[in-house]
């Protein structure tokens, strides 16, 4: 299951389910559980049912149909950190190494 649609066409895994939903609620909004289920349920029959390697069910549920913005808020340049650069990266690499191991 996925709500990024765009990364899921890239990676290409051998079925998926979308759902237009914001990045972390897959599986539907907060405190509303037969909505959960509802969706888990659809997303388990689209994987039965699904034939041809790649390709990719959108289930048909909407966030909110009255409010769109977090498409704007969740999808927009500075949503997501900055990456570390190489020797940042490594760095933090070196220090996780030190504690953990």
């Amino acid at each position: 299951m996925t709500s990024a649609l765009d990364i899921t066409q890239a990676v290409k895994p051998p079925r998926s389910v979308f759902l237009n939903f914001p990045l972390g609620h897959q599986t539907g909004k907060p405190h509303q559980p037969e909505l959960q289920r509802q969706i888990v349920r659809d997303a388990l029959s689209c994987f039965e049912t699904i034939r041809r390697p790649g390709e990719i069910v959108e289930l048909p549920y909407v966030w909110d149909p009255n409010d769109r913005t977090w498409e704007e808020r969740d999808y927009t340049r500075g949503f997501m950190p900055r990456r570390p650069t190489p020797a940042e990266a490594d760095a933090s690499e070196a220090e996780r190494r030190r504690r953990y191991s």
